[in-house]
């Protein structure tokens, strides 16, 4: 018998439309406190070789330590239930919670950077069919944040107000959020997700393995499939988000590594008509681009869209497991990579807090999975009942009122 859902009290209008900013979506510190500071000197210069044409100066955010651990990370078997793996955790280091311990019924809290793309739109529908899963979550009160940092602030302090057990955050940017951050800690236990703060102080920091995995997953396959001295064009979203400069970052190392020539690093702002304005423009400029590296995926059918306009093939490209690249993939047989920052994600942290609450230890570092899709197992995360913008890997199948929900139909 299915149990109720909890009350969910959402205090702000869910914006709908927006182009995905990835990470939205994400961070990729080892612990919730260093990697967005800017390292040491050494640290910028080691591990990146020798600096290949267009790539320009490494970014500040670039930790040697930590594009090690995630390259690694991507080889270790994760713990936990096989068929969960929003549950799982990579490495993890255990932590004792014993002093948050109270009994229920409890009162969530979630403080949401944004909902304006569609990866956090899905996850957003995945975290609410999480909470309705718990009947001891007696009340959920999220916040919008709507992308700003000065109303996020006032989210946090807000929440404070209202009597939370546990607050979850995911913040909007990570340096600005981080005073805001710790202030709540020193009133009820924080779990922080998707992206960083400069703190140890939340009980947790849950995300997937994090931006250098994924860049280097993409530049990697871009360094086996284009030719030596081959035509790279990187687009980008925008800068100063951490696990889009770690993207960036890691992908530099593997270019600057190779003997391929990234002839432009350019934004789009995540804009369609941008990205495709861009790509015919260097088409124009150079007369063909060999590989497309994106530090995100949900503008890659526009960049396909711009050769396909000039009559030239597509070459090596990355985009995301989100649904319209997949079919693309699939229907014109695209060379092309899928790295992954699942929104499964949004699951972990309901799970997380309800630990936390009951005293059970949690990994202070929660790092989650972070499949591939390749043309191997693309199949299996090609979805036709799902709308374009859904993501694959939102571990929502066995929520409830999955598909429809989540905009899909029934098979």
């Amino acid at each position: 018998m299915p149990r109720p859902k909890a009350a969910v009290a959402v205090l702000t209008v869910l914006t709908v439309l927006g182009a995905l900013v990835a990470a939205g979506c994400t961070t990729d510190k080892p612990t919730a406190t260093t990697s967005s500071a800017a390292p040491a000197a050494s640290d910028q210069a080691s591990g990146t070789g020798d600096q290949a044409s267009g790539t320009g100066a490494q970014s500040k955010f670039f930790v040697q330590a930590d594009f090690d651990a995630q390259l690694a990370m991507r080889s270790q078997t994760p713990e936990g239930p096989a068929n969960k793996p929003w549950e799982q955790a990579i490495a993890p280091k255990m932590i004792d919670t014993a002093r948050y311990k109270k009994d229920g019924p409890y009162h969530l809290c979630f403080s949401n950077a944004a909902v304006n793309n569609p990866w956090r739109q899905v996850g957003w529908k995945t975290m609410q069919a999480e909470v309705g899963l718990h009947e001891e979550i007696e009340k959920f009160t999220a916040l919008d944040a709507e992308g700003k940092d000065d109303k996020q602030i006032s989210d946090i302090a807000e929440l404070q107000a209202k009597g939370c057990d546990a607050l979850i955050v995911s913040p909007n940017t990570t340096a600005t959020l981080t005073p805001a951050v710790k202030a709540a800690c020193g009133k009820v236990p924080v779990i922080v997700f998707d992206r960083g703060v400069e703190t140890d102080c939340p009980v947790t920091f849950i995300k997937p393995i994090g931006g250098y995995a994924f860049g280097a997953d993409a530049a990697e396959f871009l360094a086996e499939k284009v030719p030596a001295g081959g035509k790279v064009l990187a687009l980008r979203i925008l800068p100063g988000v951490d696990v889009l400069e770690t993207r960036w970052s890691a992908a530099k190392v593997v270019f600057d590594r190779s003997r391929l020539q990234v002839v432009g690093v350019e934004f789009t702002d995540g804009d369609a008509a941008k990205t495709k304005s861009i790509v015919s423009d260097y088409l124009q400029r150079h007369g063909t681009i060999d590989g497309v590296w994106m530090d995100a995926g949900a503008t890659a059918v526009a960049a396909i869209e711009a050769f396909e306009d000039a009559g030239l093939p597509v070459p090596p490209i990355n985009g995301e497991d989100q649904q319209d690249f997949l079919q693309k993939w699939k229907d014109t047989g695209l060379t092309a990579v899928a790295p992954t920052y699942p929104t499964y994600q949004w699951r972990t942290p309901v799970i997380a807090a309800l630990k936390i609450l009951k005293g059970e230890e949690v990994p202070e570092m929660w790092n989650l999975p972070q499949p591939k899709v390749t043309s191997e197992n693309l199949p299996a995360y090609l979805k036709p009942n799902m709308p374009p913008l859904h993501y694959a890997l939102c571990g929502c199948e066995d929520l409830p009122g999955f598909p429809e929900n989540w905009g899909g139909k029934r098979s």
